[in-house]
């Protein structure tokens, strides 16, 4: 296959035990493992920051060894991040005022982050946390995933820093959340950041900032928008965000959530067990969680 007969799905997964990466065909549902090619970087974090290697993996995929999906366990194409997931609060208006009203609509990004516990694979378990909190709440968004190493990026240059992008569920304990009058802990909890299935390579994205984007609960259209209703698009978050810190290859930031969360339902339509959550953005692809 040459680059172009299909797009580059970026995944990582389990195999017997063993953790690999490689990129998902999904027409033929099938995996090609890129972790086990000679010269291959150890996971796909480290991969990323050799996108040459990528690159040619991309044009010509024939070498590549397959698998049946069905013989593979899901993980979140970066299992383990080196730093917390960034995520931009409050980036569509609709949901600002959901959450607090006019005064609500920030003027400029709101940055918090979730730890590197939280992150989860496509189809993995959500939990519960019965005994800790009873307003767990979805967040469906677009994440972009950094390419390369950057500070002080412009906004002209600011896609050039982008490697791709996945899907992302910024699960929320509501009620720590405003407890702790901050963001993290209600966050932070494990297992509370679903994301994948794969990364898309940005190349296979013409415009990130025109992509619709849906939530469902049990089958419930929830969420229903569209990037282009973000306040603040994904190059003026980077200059912002890379003003004063490093961005690093495998780098994640959650571009923000559109109205419709749970929380703000009447009555509310808060998380309960058994719930499956499916988040779909066009052109990227569909994660699908269960809580449990």
């Amino acid at each position: 296959m040459e680059k172009g007969d299909e797009n580059m799905k970026w995944m990582s997964f389990k195999q017997d035990g063993k953790e690999k990466y490689g990129f998902y065909e999904e027409e033929k549902q099938e995996v090609g493992i890129v972790s086990d090619m000679e010269g291959a970087p150890a996971t796909l974090a480290a991969a990323i920051e050799e996108q040459e290697f990528l690159a040619s993996i991309s044009r010509d995929t024939k070498s590549v060894p397959y698998i049946k999906e069905t013989s593979i366990e899901w993980l979140a194409p970066i299992p383990r991040p080196l730093k917390n997931v960034m995520c931009v609060g409050k980036n569509y208006r609709d949901h600002a005022i959901e959450m607090g009203g006019e005064v609500s609509v920030p003027e400029h990004p709101m940055i918090f982050t979730k730890a590197p516990t939280t992150v989860s694979a496509h189809k993995a378990s959500i939990p519960a946390y019965e005994s800790l909190t009873d307003s767990l709440d979805y967040e469906g968004e677009l994440a972009v995933i950094i390419g390369k190493k950057g500070k002080e990026i412009t906004r002209e240059d600011a896609l050039d820093y982008v490697f791709g992008y996945t899907v992302l569920n910024d699960i929320t304990a509501r009620d720590l959340q405003s407890r702790h009058k901050q963001f993290f802990i209600g966050k932070s909890l494990d297992g509370s950041c679903p994301m994948g299935p794969w990364i898309v390579s940005k190349d296979e994205v013409a415009d990130p900032h025109n992509l619709a984007i849906q939530t469902t609960v049990n089958g419930e259209i929830r969420q229903q928008s569209d990037t282009s209703h973000f306040i603040f698009p994904i190059d003026e978050v980077i200059h912002v965000l890379s003003k004063g810190m490093t961005l690093e290859p495998g780098d994640i930031i959650a571009t923000g959530t559109p109205a419709g969360v749970g929380f703000a339902m009447d009555p509310k339509g808060t998380l309960q067990k058994g719930d499956t959550v499916e988040i779909t953005v066009e052109g990227v692809g569909t994660l699908s969680n269960t809580v449990q």
